[in-house]
């Protein structure tokens, strides 16, 4: 088990957030799957200062989801401070600060892994969210804004002088963006200068990464993104191998057929049937990689609108 604060974890994976991935319903399935700690969809502080109604479906969360972390992003520390004392009243176990988005439209304002590159500006959001705050407050960094830049051991002990219970570390510069391979060297480096709990993240895609990772840096938790996406079942593969030192086998197409008209169900009830099936579109792509004829599936769901037509293309799959 592993305490963030008053919050415990049972088990040391956690979902990483996914802007238009990471909603209510794929959390649910990765929960269910043995995911020991989630997050939101990145939130935009600025736009719940501004009441901005589009952002209140990010934040939507079930009992069942716990522990789960409200991830937020912003650079002013007042507003960070006031969303984080608003927020800490919710449902949410956590809150935690994004400081690794590498997208333009957030590094350009500022905001996400651009606060790498201003320390003292990093203090004063953290120290002001958590004395603003009743949940633990954590920080999600990268290895740095670029190599030449590389910071992350600096701006964590930064982030536990301001009074943060935990620090997640992707190990790839923002100038990477998911490009080459993570730094582990730079993640141990981090778990060395804190004695707060450090989540490892970085190309964690099966249970001998995750051991690797942890072994390798001594890190207290993985983090996993983008090897979730169409593969929940990555969560209790991790469980299981560093449990028992074996992976456990890959589902079979039934059972990926039948979280995926579980989860197509879940999205039709959270957003309307017209949006689910989108949404869908891209989700099912990821789940039926490496299947054979999987090609032939990813052709017709584009051209299908209804949830009744994915149903039916699933169920008719000779896969």
């Amino acid at each position: 088990m592993v305490l963030i604060g008053n919050c415990k974890i049972e088990h040391p994976v956690a979902l990483g957030p996914m802007a238009g991935i990471t909603d209510l319903p794929f959390r649910i399935l990765c929960r269910e799957q043995g995911c020991g700690l989630l997050y939101t969809e990145m939130v935009s502080a600025k736009a719940l200062h501004f009441k901005n109604e589009n952002t209140q479906s990010l934040m939507e969360t079930v009992p069942g989801e716990h522990p789960i972390a409200l991830q937020l992003f912003g650079s002013d520390p007042e507003i960070l401070a006031e969303q984080a004392s608003a927020c800490s009243e919710g449902p949410w176990d956590l809150i935690d600060l994004n400081m690794g988005c590498p997208v333009p439209k957030v590094v350009n304002n500022g905001e996400g892994s651009a606060l790498m590159k201003d320390p003292e500006l990093v203090y004063r959001i953290v120290s002001a969210m958590v004395k603003a705050s009743s949940k633990p407050v954590t920080v999600k960094i990268r290895r740095g804004f670029t190599v030449q830049d590389e910071n992350a051991a600096e701006i964590a002990k930064v982030v536990e002088a301001a009074g943060a219970a935990a620090v997640a570390v992707h190990g790839r510069t923002r100038s990477q963006y998911y490009t080459g391979q993570a730094d582990l060297e730079c993640i141990r480096r981090v778990k060395e200068a804190v004695s707060i709990p450090v989540i490892g993240n970085g190309d964690i895609a099966s249970g001998q990464d995750a051991k690797h990772m942890m072994d390798y840096t001594g890190c207290d938790m993985v983090m996993v993104a983008r090897a979730a996406r169409g593969n929940p079942w990555i969560f209790s593969q991790i469980n299981g191998f560093l449990s028992t030192g074996r992976e456990p086998e890959r589902p079979s197409w039934q059972e990926i057929r039948n979280v995926i008209l579980r989860h197509l169900d879940m999205e039709v009830e959270y957003k309307g049937e017209y949006i689910a099936v989108q949404e869908m579109r891209k989700h099912m792509a990821w789940y039926v990689t490496g299947i054979r004829g999987a090609s032939a599936i990813r052709r017709a769901v584009n051209a299908i609108s209804t949830a009744e037509e994915v149903k039916n293309l699933l169920l008719e799959a000779q896969l």
